[in-house]
């Protein structure tokens, strides 16, 4: 610790701010379902979810190990002003897509920033580009997908198997599903998105020659980092909980217990490999899974569209909001402390744009109407041909009285 400059203390403190808002950014994704089916009260949930992510920080420091050594060359002459550079991109891009209640990839948001700042400041033969591809790139396509797919097989499994059983008696025991698999989600979500923090503190640490090359996070920054994003993980991103729980899907307790599952077993999957994937992706394609696999179901594309595109947008965006900070930070102490003002600023600003029109733990289950005022096409044809169950349930139970009225009339 008494090697640390104040420039790598700067960096460690924002490091430490974006993995806070890594953590609300990031509720949504083991606890969306959760609350938006009732299973446990809003802020029940997120108290849980921050404990479980504290825990999960010191499971694993793979994902860590990919940040710190295998996307940016050590030895490629970056230093912390980079790595600060690059957090500053992150943090706003975060900000922004909160503000906006998009459920996009904090971990895209945070390599994105890194690689802007980095090419920026020393050029592109700094970014090893076959793990941007292999721990990624291709893990960004391809486990969405592969969870989305397996949650929506699960659905349908479920569903099968309680096929004529009583519905309450049902949705009771999927309720308390979703708690323990929120709860593995919540874990999971800490083993893999807090070890980025721990990675970039880490190459800070290292790029300022405080610790030797290849070395893994201290316990400091371990517990450091997995108390930032608890804390973060508290304080609750309702506006994207909203998205998830309610915008891209009507998610009923089967539904939420086969995302949470099929997120849960992807994210740890990744996790052991050392794949920095994002999770909000994989939670956000089970979700859409989810809603897929139950007959009536159906995923409002408006919103996923708007979702996706915030996904594409993330990489470049925050990379080049990085690489412009990097243009300031590398010409010394006054471009450092410009960037810190400029940046403390924004937040600023975006936090007082969000006191407009509020979104919490007390209204956060309310669903907004569609920016056009007219409901998702997709979403009108395919419950015009398939209505979900509980309405056909409805509409048999009126067909069999009207049939059994006369009969007893007449006796």
């Amino acid at each position: 610790m008494e090697n640390i400059t104040l420039l790598i203390g700067i960096v460690i403190v924002t490091a430490l701010v974006f993995d806070f808002t890594n953590g609300f950014h990031d509720t949504a994704n083991a606890m969306a379902t959760t609350i938006s089916t009732g299973a446990l009260k809003p802020k029940t949930a997120v108290a849980m979810s921050a404990v479980l992510n504290l825990v999960g920080a010191f499971v694993s420091v793979e994902v860590a190990a990919t940040i710190s050594k295998g996307l940016i060359n050590e030895d490629s002459g970056i230093d912390p002003a980079v790595v600060f550079a690059g957090l500053v991109g992150a943090i706003i891009w975060n900000l922004l897509t909160w503000l906006a209640g998009l459920p996009s990839s904090s971990s895209h948001a945070l390599m994105g920033g890194l690689i802007g700042a980095t090419i920026a400041s020393v050029g592109v033969g700094a970014v090893s580009m076959s793990a941007v591809v292999m721990k990624v790139l291709i893990p960004a396509v391809a486990a969405p997908l592969v969870a989305g797919v397996a949650a929506l097989l699960a659905t349908r499994l479920t569903y099968r198997i309680s096929r004529g059983t009583d519905e309450g008696d049902v949705a009771k025991g999927y309720r308390a599903g979703q708690i323990a698999s929120a709860a593995l989600v919540s874990l999971a979500h800490g083993t893999n998105d807090a070890q980025k923090t721990m990675g970039v503190i880490t190459l800070a640490l290292i790029s300022g020659g405080a610790l030797g090359a290849d070395a893994d996070p201290p316990m400091w920054v371990i517990a450091s980092a997995g108390i930032a994003i608890a804390l973060g993980t508290y304080l609750g991103g309702w506006r994207i909980i909203r998205t998830m729980g309610k915008g891209l899907t009507d998610i009923q307790p089967a539904q939420g217990f086969s995302a949470q599952t099929s997120s849960a077993v992807t994210i740890l999957a990744s996790s052991h490999l050392g794949f920095a994937l994002s999770t909000t992706q994989v939670c956000s394609g089970s979700i859409m899974g989810a809603g897929l696999g139950r007959k009536g179901g159906v995923v409002r594309w408006n919103t996923a569209g708007r979702m996706v595109a915030a996904w594409g947008l993330t990489l470049p965006a925050a990379g080049l909001v990085a690489a412009a900070a990097s243009v300031l930070t590398t010409r010394g102490d006054w471009g450092v402390t410009t960037v810190t003002v400029l940046t403390v600023a924004a937040c600023a600003a975006i936090w007082l744009v969000s006191r407009r029109e509020p979104v919490n733990h007390t209204n956060v289950n309310d669903v907004e109407p569609d920016a056009t005022g007219e409901p998702d096409v997709v979403t009108t044809a395919v419950q015009a041909v398939a209505p979900p169950p509980t309405v056909a349930v409805e509409e048999a139970e009126k067909a069999e009285k009207a049939e059994k009225a006369p009969v007893s009339s007449a006796s």
